[in-house]
């Protein structure tokens, strides 16, 4: 999780919501890393999670992640938590609750949903305080800039 905290505290430098994720392959060697980027690519899908999971298949020239964790600062959204479905991972580890958009466990537990074809492992609350306190801060100082920032 420090790994993923260290990739979250690049994602302001472009505007980013501090997000990070890291992929551990099953020897547990990082399998890549990165943060989100939305702002600085203009891409709507190019979250933390979604960014690692589709370099690491490109690398690993196979889109099935069987026995990868994703680990990862904030609790993955909807469409995170289908790309981890979608890949084939063993489990998530996460640190904050997203308690607005959160798909694996909060709102939603897609990771865990019987009704798809795969299901994983789920590990919350790893590092929940450094990771909550690095979004609050973010937020934080976004609000006290201008109302209309806060809204994005």
């Amino acid at each position: 999780m420090e790994a993923a905290l260290a990739e979250a505290g690049r994602a302001p430098a472009h505007g980013d919501v501090p997000v990070g994720a890291v992929l551990v392959d099953p020897d547990g060697r990082a399998a890549g890393a990165d943060h989100n980027r939305r702002e600085q690519l203009q891409d709507p899908t190019a979250h933390a999670e979604v960014l690692v999971l589709s370099a690491a298949a490109r690398s690993a020239g196979r889109w099935r992640l069987d026995g990868h964790t994703l680990v990862v600062t904030l609790e993955p959204c909807a469409m995170c938590a289908g790309a981890a479905v979608a890949a084939r991972l063993e489990r998530i580890v996460y640190g904050a609750a997203d308690l607005k958009a959160g798909a694996a466990w909060s709102l939603y537990n897609i990771p865990q949903d019987r009704r798809l074809n795969h299901r994983m492992d789920l590990v919350a609350g790893v590092l929940e305080e450094e990771c909550a306190s690095m979004l609050a801060g973010f937020f934080g100082r976004l609000r006290s800039r201008s109302p209309e920032a806060a809204d994005r």
